[in-house]
């Protein structure tokens, strides 16, 4: 019997929302394997790109339950009831301690509710079942950002931008991050207008690219 487990992006607010993102956990017979192996990033996914965006595969065996457990998770999540989203991932996590996509999710629901070592840490481990996961990636650079760590969230969004150039919304963050908190106006247009490129509608971010451009004509910055 087939089912998915999804990870659902929530509009997350850093200047504006960012939409949704999903990744999907494909339930199909595959090996098991140990967490031990896990461990040592050996769980491996699919990545299929899509106009707008992409979509991660991860083949495990879950239950049907289990996956309407996930969804339920997600809907709380999405909902804005961040404890009891958690509850949820956290017995979906522990039943499947492959399934990165409960981790991943584990650490936005912590990270909604404030919780952002919580957060860190289910984001770490999701990392180290897949250590160039670019949502995992770009959650953990988040995170770092709301607790001041600007050269670890840095890190982090190149890392996920390392694994997926075209990954839009590790632009526009790490467009975020060198324009209001580095003060890096070459490095912010960069990202924005890598972001621009893919999401050509999004008049705030157009915006943001003439303010800084202004900006740099201002000063004299090449």
């Amino acid at each position: 019997m087939s089912a998915h487990l999804t990870v659902r992006r929530p509009a997350l607010k850093l200047v504006a929302g960012l939409g949704l993102l999903t990744m999907l956990l494909a339930a199909e017979a595959a090996p098991t394997r140990t967490p031990e192996a896990a461990a040592r990033g050996s769980v491996r996914t699919e990545l299929q790109q899509q106009p707008g965006g992409f979509t991660l595969t991860q083949k495990i065996k879950v239950s049907a339950n289990t996956a309407a457990r996930h969804a339920e998770a997600a809907r709380l999540l999405e909902a804005g009831r961040h404890d009891a989203a958690v509850a949820m991932f956290d017995q979906v996590a522990e039943q499947n301690p492959e399934a990165v996509a409960a981790y991943i999710n584990l650490g936005m629901a912590h990270a909604a509710g404030g919780r952002l070592e919580q957060a860190e840490e289910n984001l770490r481990t999701a990392l180290a079942l897949n250590p160039r996961h670019p949502v995992a990636l770009n959650e953990l650079g988040l995170v770092q950002r709301r607790k001041g760590e600007f050269a670890g969230a840095r890190q982090s969004y190149e890392a996920a931008l390392a694994a997926f150039p075209d990954f839009h919304y590790a632009h526009r963050n790490l467009g975020v991050l060198c324009d209001l908190y580095l003060g890096e106006v070459t490095c912010a247009l960069k990202h924005y207008e890598a972001y621009a490129r893919a999401v050509p509608g999004d008049e705030e971010v157009s915006r943001w690219i003439a303010d800084l451009q202004g900006r740099q004509f201002a000063g004299g910055q090449p």
